[in-house]
């Protein structure tokens, strides 16, 4: 893990615009209309309505999306009683993390009050702005009278995370750690070192999920809490012991098969845990510094069953797990609390993901090839995607069914795509590519079987129902890399194009393509040998129809591909080039981006066939291009160089396509902004319309702007996609992530279903 050092942590939150969070404003401000509509006068007309009818508020204004974090600092993790104000980074850093991981907008709100009944009052009379409270650092047990009350006397949902979010972690990874020990809860003895919020609030949700009270010993900074102790508080006072013959952790731990520390670092030794039942389960949640260090537990016996609160060790209990998603679920079903049932649910949605085949996406944060579950992998990563559809669903189904929600959300289906679209894992358009091609699953040739990242793609793809996945490789060599990533192939077919039993195929692949390039100067000796090479072998099982779709690029330059692709598969009638796009899915909408990937300086008959290819691309997809030609000049201001070219090619697609939406030469501002071009430039085809179609002068600018784009905001990528060969022929490259594979594969496969309909027509 690496060292934060004091100045690098008072530079982050110094440098640039102090802190951490901003207000980005939702709706349109640039003109006189969006300000009056804004704030005066437009404003009255939602105030008048959320007056008639309180619910609206959430129709009209951010409530429904608005948490309050609040705190007065008397807690703050691993600091103490610092005070409201010098809690105010920590509570900025959790309005972050609700934000990044579950699209919750969050107000910070520092209460300089440690009167219980003064931080009550104070809360709700700023309640009504938010859909939900988050409690935050109040020391116990001050804490559990603030939350009680405010959960009684409002009805937004109110959570004390401190003590609900880490015991909803740690018994998700309690319920898990049982399972890999072969233990039962209810017959398991637990020892819990700490009698503070978490502690508290822990050990009653494992009572819930099963664990016995008698089977409990919980210890405070005095020793263990016993029924002949006079200075207990009600919590304390729950789990006091009837046992007499232990008083300190040492004793208490011995023959236990569980241990949960909320307390300080340190204090358990490896003595403690040797002292323990078979596969004992340690849970030193200390922070920053454990009970035990993770390396210490482990070396005094190899059975031991380990989580911290630290990211750089394996099953880390981390509150962010929890706490976006359930309130996540919460808001959405527009929740009056969040009660034992959605904490119950969020607990088995947590333990139950952790089982699941885990991302490509999670393994790559964490640099290793196959989280799978077990001993070092029962709790899920933080980064796991999947977090906000499995939790805030389970938590939504249990705030309707238990009667807190306000608001039912039928079409589950639905709900899962508006998550994911909401975080940026998913749009529309991927969406459909999929949902389409699985109506009618294509076989794809994978070129690269032996790539980590195809042979997982093509098992993805096959999960998902999108096709049906031909590998190119040794199978030996694949079935030990899928083995290595722990893999399935069953029912993935693999060609190895190189042994004996493949010679007639290659010979026949061979003098199909003499024959086809007879007067070009092939023959057949050539022929063969290159059938030897996966590109050449691939893109003829697809020629032939032996396949319906090809994807390569991982291990081939483009040059070499581009080459063959023209010479075995060829370029569509009518055309005289093929080249590339890439799909940007951004806030702002959907781009078609041109020509990304095959011709680096296109005369003006080649930018034609591109801007063709685009509208017909963008077709596929169906959308109706509108279209604009970029440089660096406007409508003829230049006449040399590329925008000459460009203006030219303008000139022929307007004479040739009088109905194309398509006009140029532009500068992207003027493209993208189409109030600004009516304005300035009144004469264009693109009058009144949203350009989603931009095809550049040449390959750099293309690919440079979207690799910018990519690299500097959350927009998502999908490409390169074919434009112009004859056959479904589709390339990845170098960097492709697993993601960006089986995005193509789903196109590939759409691609084969238009062309086989073509040809049926």
């Amino acid at each position: 893990m690496t060292k934060i050092t004091k100045e690098a942590a008072l530079l982050y939150h110094s440098q640039g615009k102090p802190g951490k969070i901003e207000v980005v404003p939702t709706k349109p401000y640039q003109t006189q209309r969006d300000l009056s509509l804004a704030y005066s006068p437009g404003v009255a007309e939602p105030c008048l309505e959320i007056q008639k009818n309180p619910d609206t508020a959430y129709d009209y204004t951010d409530k429904g999306n608005l948490v309050a974090v609040i705190s007065n600092g008397t807690a703050v993790l691993g600091l103490g009683d610092i005070g409201a104000m010098s809690g105010k980074p920590v509570m900025e850093g959790k309005g972050l993390l609700f934000k990044i991981y579950a699209g919750i907008d969050v107000f910070d709100i520092e209460v300089n009050e440690k009167d219980p009944d003064k931080f009550i009052e104070a809360v709700k009379a700023i309640a009504p702005t938010f859909g939900g409270i988050n409690l935050e650092d109040i020391k116990a047990p001050e804490c559990f009278k603030i939350e009680q009350r405010l959960k009684e006397e409002l009805d937004i949902p109110v959570m004390h995370d401190d003590q609900h979010g880490t015991a909803i972690i740690s018994s998700a990874g309690l319920l898990n750690a049982l399972e890999v020990a072969g233990k039962k809860i209810e017959e398991v003895k637990i020892v819990v070192n700490g009698a503070g919020a978490s502690a508290v609030s822990c050990t009653k949700l494992y009572v819930a999920l099963g664990a016995r009270l008698e089977n409990i010993v919980m210890l405070d900074s005095k020793g263990v809490i016993s029924k002949d102790r006079t200075d207990l508080n009600e919590q304390k006072r729950y789990f006091a012991t009837d046992r007499t013959d232990i008083h300190t952790l040492a004793e208490a731990i011995k023959g236990a098969d569980v241990f949960l520390g909320l307390s300080r670092g340190n204090v358990l030794s490896q003595d403690m845990v040797r002292s323990m039942a078979s596969h004992p389960i340690v849970f030193a949640l200390a922070n920053p510094t454990p009970e035990i260090s993770y390396e210490d537990a482990m070396a005094s016996r190899p059975d031991v069953l380990m989580s911290t609160g630290r990211s750089d060790y394996p099953n880390q209990i981390n509150n962010v797990i929890g706490f976006p998603y359930i309130f996540r679920g919460a808001l959405d079903t527009r929740a009056t609390a969040i009660n034992e049932e959605m904490k119950l649910a969020a607990v088995h949605a947590i333990a139950d993901l952790a089982k699941k085949p885990v991302p490509d996406v999670v393994n790559e944060a964490y640099h290793v090839n196959n989280l799978t579950f077990g001993p070092e992998y029962f709790i899920p990563k933080p980064v796991d995607p999947r977090l906000i559809t499995e939790v805030s669903m389970a938590v939504a189904k249990a705030a309707m069914e238990s009667g807190v929600a306000r608001k039912q959300i039928t079409d589950w289906d639905e709900y899962k795509n508006h998550l994911r679209e909401l975080m940026g894992q998913e749009n529309k358009l991927t969406r459909q590519l999929y949902e389409t091609a699985r109506r009618n699953p294509q076989h794809v040739v994978f070129a690269e079987g032996i790539h980590p990242n195809m042979l997982k793609a093509a098992v993805e793809a096959k999960a998902e129902g999108i096709c049906h996945p031909i590998l190119l490789g040794n199978e030996e060599r694949i079935e030990k890399l899928a083995k290595e990533l722990d893999l399935s192939l069953e029912g993935i077919e693999i060609v190895n194009l190189r042994h004996d039993r493949e010679s007639e195929r290659r010979e026949r692949y061979a003098r199909i393509l003499c024959e086809k390039r007879a007067r070009e100067g092939a023959n057949f000796q050539e022929a063969n040998d290159k059938m030897f090479e996966r590109n050449y072998f691939g893109m003829m099982m697809v020629e032939t129809g032996e396949a319906d779709a090809f994807v390569t690029g991982l291990y081939t330059k483009y040059s070499n591909t581009i080459k063959v692709a023209k010479e075995v598969i060829g370029i569509q009638p009518g055309y005289k080039h093929f080249g590339t796009m890439h799909i940007l899915n951004s806030k702002k909408g959907t781009y078609f981006i041109a020509d990304t990937l095959i011709n680096r300086h296109p005369d003006t008959d080649t930018l034609i066939d591109i801007a063709k290819l685009s509208a017909k691309a963008v077709r596929f997809f169906n959308q109706e291009p509108v279209m604009a030609m970029l440089s660096y000049s406007n409508f003829g201001s230049d006449a040399e160089g590329s925008p000459a070219k460009v203006h030219e090619a303008i000139n022929q697609l307007h004479q040739e396509y009088p109905d194309l939406a398509i006009d140029g030469e532009m500068q992207v501002k003027f493209a993208l902004n189409n109030a600004l071009r009516d304005e300035k430039y009144p004469f264009t085809r693109l009058k009144g319309k949203e350009v989603n179609t931009l095809v550049f002068p040449n390959l750099s600018s293309a690919n440079a702007t979207y690799q910018l784009i990519q690299s500097m905001s959350e927009t998502e990528v999908i490409g390169p996609i074919q434009m112009g060969l004859n056959k479904p022929i589709h390339f990845t490259d170098i960097e492709s992530s697993v993601r960006d594979i089986v995005n193509i594969t789903a196109i590939a496969c759409i691609d084969a279903i238009v062309d086989k309909k073509k040809k049926a027509q």
